[in-house]
């Protein structure tokens, strides 16, 4: 099934609700939390996920790009948001954390950067809900979608079908109608897309539309 997950980071932070209410047809909201530190741009934190989590029902998606989400990370597992990623390259234990991340009630997801091989999740897909394949460097929007990431995705897509996995694979970066059907048919299900959604005065026809996408082959 194909999950659209608009990014707010493409919305307009003043009128933020009424961004959210606009999404309303999506299957969740993606929140990019960045740091500063483990990306160069700086977003927000915690009680902005609190916030929007009190003023939408839609399933939250939170990215961290932060340093040290071992300590941070469990602190967003609150009430609304549905999933929380954080990085391979940033954790030192991402088996442990994703296990403290599902004790504390929310699914439990990994992201990989470009530059970050498959291998560093491929021996414990069972830790995890959600495995996100940046399709561009994390830290700005904008980006060009890399098309030379999806042999990751339908390494992770073999490997999970092979196990009995029920994985979610996302991508995140560049994504449109056009590059949407590629990671498709790679394996992805789960798409974020910011101005894809937000840069078009009807958003809810382009999300229909990027559904409508994600069922044709690449």
């Amino acid at each position: 099934m194909v999950r659209i997950h608009p990014s707010i980071l493409s919305a307009d932070f003043v009128n933020l609700e009424r961004d959210l209410e606009r999404i309303r047809d999506a299957d969740g909201v993606h929140v990019d939390v960045m740091d500063a530190h483990f990306v160069p741009n700086l977003t927000f934190g915690l009680p902005m996920v609190q916030r929007i989590a009190e003023v939408t029902e839609l399933p939250i998606d939170v990215h961290l790009m932060i340093d040290d989400p071992d300590t941070w990370a469990p602190q967003y597992a609150i009430r609304g948001v549905e999933s929380v990623t954080f990085h391979a390259e940033a954790t030192n234990d991402g088996v442990a954390l994703a296990r403290e991340l599902r004790a504390r009630g929310t699914r439990a997801a990994i992201a990989l950067k470009p530059g970050t091989a498959v291998d560093a999740v491929l021996e414990h897909l069972t830790e995890f809900d959600m495995v996100l394949v940046m399709t561009v460097e994390p830290g700005f929007g904008g980006q060009s979608f890399m098309a030379d990431m999806m042999p990751k995705l339908v390494e992770l897509r073999s490997r999970a079908d092979e196990a009995g996995v029920e994985l979610a694979l996302q991508v995140d970066g560049g994504i449109t109608a056009d590059t949407l059907p590629i990671a498709a048919a790679a394996g992805a299900d789960v798409f974020v897309a910011g101005s894809a959604v937000y840069g078009h005065d009807d958003v809810a026809a382009r999300i229909a539309a990027l559904r409508d996408a994600g069922s044709l082959e690449a």
